[in-house]
């Protein structure tokens, strides 16, 4: 029972582990990786000629490793990494890359350390471009999740596990002195700070979100909003320009550890110390399932866009084109006729439209699950305790390893989520074209323009935003965290620790029963590692695991193993 799988079937076919495409240190041995920091792993498409432009940094123990990636395409040849670094007194713990600006000769790669630091390296170039809280005056805590804004080429936001996070502007310097805070605004368990000084400097935004370690952050497919997840348990989702909370949730018990969204933007996935995959309606901002299949906390939670699927009469899936992608992942046109596609669905129209997200999970029992998110959970049709008969009420034992489980109920089609649990990049999204980033873009400069004309405006903006935007029935749903008062003080820590009492939060909307909400079983879940899994990345012709160990593992999907010789 406890061998590790090599192969797995869905209803789209067969997924097969390649050996040969497996990627770690170069001498294979695996890394005893113990009081070390999670492996994660980044990809860029720098569109080179060759046709073999994606590539692949990942980060194990002291070491960091840039290599050109095969995937199904050929062999692994570990011998010939472009760049290779050790570091002495701090180990890497995350990395992003800049998929706007990267090319065949250059790429921006971010890294976060576990001292605190932020480094802008090259790797193409060999060249340390700039250290970010080199003198550790700005944070003195891990890094835990580093990310590019998206549609940005010069703005990042880093998380710490002091709870903090910070935007820094890669243009600007740190200064020479620890920065002074002026409260920008405060609310429910959140303060945002600016940096007081006469002229410009990192970090540009302070932001102290919830009470532990914020464990990591995803920006929305349009760059639009932040979901974070935290040690208190807390996922909570905010606008990023206005700086405004838009909703909360609540583990079912112990930290949040992984966050992901849909595609389309409308579903929030998390994982946590629960042993529960917790998907969470951005529209309703509520949850709507929990899914159970680990047995030991969840690590990565990512959506599988390219098995994500709207399917009307003449059956359209975004499995097909990169610029039906590109589309659903970035285009506000796109992503609207979905939803007039979805709003079909409950009206007279007599065609039927079948939505199904597919998303997955790897743990630190080592083993991977796939999900399906599928319509009798997102439109149930009757009051939910009825609509619970729809999907497989929870065993303790994973379902048994031959049935390729669709829930009983469900349309048999399904949903996956692609996410590093350190900064999960888009997948591929660098390999679209760059006008699939403009309407981010333009965001992006609104940004870097309220930052630049100072406080004033940044704050003007996000009052005026917050009459627009906020509903009552908003603050009403986050009442059971405590009021928090609003009175601005240059203190930073003046951000009133409301403790939430777990018992309080549970059988509210922030927290429903286990009964009160539908439990979805897994489609699969196979033990494929001997150390816990760090990452899980779906591409467009595979999906990419790694472990502890320091090993890489590409899994062909069905019909994409090429026949070569090595």
């Amino acid at each position: 029972m406890n061998e590790i799988k090599t192969q797995f079937t869905t209803r789209e076919g067969l997924y097969k582990l390649l050996s040969h495409s497996e990627y770690s240190r170069p001498n294979r041995v695996p890394f005893n990786s113990q009081g070390s920091n999670p492996v994660r792993v980044s990809f860029v498409n720098v569109n080179d000629q060759s046709g073999n432009g994606d590539r692949l940094c990942f980060n194990v123990g002291r070491e960091l490793y840039f290599y050109i990636y095969k995937g199904v395409r050929k062999a692994a040849d570990l011998s010939k990494p472009i760049d290779k670094r050790i570091y002495k007194g701090t180990q890497p713990t995350c990395h992003d890359f800049n998929h706007l600006t990267a090319t065949a000769e250059s790429v921006s790669l971010l890294v976060g350390f576990s001292a605190g630091q932020v480094q802008l390296i090259d790797p193409i170039k060999k060249e340390t471009s700039k250290l970010f809280n080199e003198e550790r005056l700005i944070d003195k805590s891990r890094v835990t999740c580093v990310k590019w804004v998206p549609g940005s080429e010069s703005l990042f936001l880093v998380a710490h596990s002091s709870g903090n996070m910070y935007l820094y502007n890669v243009e600007h310097t740190c200064g020479t002195t620890a920065p002074h805070y002026q409260l920008l605004k405060q609310g429910e368990s959140f303060a945002v700070h600016t940096c007081k000084s006469k002229s410009t400097r990192n970090p540009l935004l302070k932001w102290t979100v919830g009470e532990g370690a914020l464990n990591e952050f995803a920006f929305s497919p349009d760059g639009k909003f932040l979901a974070c997840v935290s040690q208190d348990g807390f996922l909570r989702v905010f606008n990023f320009d206005s700086v405004e909370l838009h909703g909360t949730m609540k583990s079912y018990f112990g930290g949040l550890l992984c966050v992901c969204w849909s595609p389309d933007g409308k579903y929030i996935v998390t994982g946590g110390e629960d042993d529960l995959v917790t998907v969470w309606s951005f529209v309703d901002c509520r949850v709507i399932a929990r899914g159970h299949g680990h047995k030991s906390w969840v690590s990565v939670v990512a959506f599988d866009p390219y098995t994500t699927s709207v399917e009307e009469s003449d059956p359209m899936e975004f499995s097909g084109s990169d610029e039906d992608f590109q589309d659903l992942h970035f285009g506000r046109d796109r992503a609207n006729s979905t939803q007039s596609r979805l709003s079909k669905r409950n009206s007279t129209d007599s065609r039927p439209v079948s939505v199904t997200y597919r998303f997955g999970s790897v743990g630190q029992d080592t083993q991977l699950c796939l999900w399906d998110l599928t319509e009798d959970i997102l439109f149930p049709h009757q009051p939910l305790s009825r609509a619970r008969t729809h999907t497989n009420v929870m065993n303790a034992t994973s379902p048994p390893a031959g049935s390729g489980g669709t829930n009983p109920g469900s349309n048999g089609n399904s949903i996956t989520t692609p996410g590093n649990s350190v900064p999960p990049p888009l997948p591929r999204s660098n390999s679209l074209p760059h006008s699939a980033v403009s309407n981010a873009g333009s965001k992006s400069s609104v940004m870097d323009g309220a930052i630049a004309s100072g406080v004033s405006k940044f704050a003007t903006l996000s009052l005026h935003d917050r009459k627009e935007r906020h509903h009552e029935k908003d603050h009403k749903r986050n009442h059971s965290m405590g009021h928090i008062s609003s009175k601005s003080s240059d203190k930073l820590n003046l951000v009133t620790k409301t403790k939430t009492d777990p018992a309080k939060t549970l059988g509210t909307p922030l927290c429903p029963r286990m009964e009160d909400v539908p439990l979805l079983e897994p489609l699969i879940c196979k033990k494929i590692a001997h150390e816990r899994l760090t990452v899980l990345i779906f591409l467009e012709d595979c999906i990419v695991t790694a472990c502890q160990e320091g090993f890489i593992c590409t899994w062909a999907r069905p019909g994409k193993v090429v026949s070569f010789n090595p």
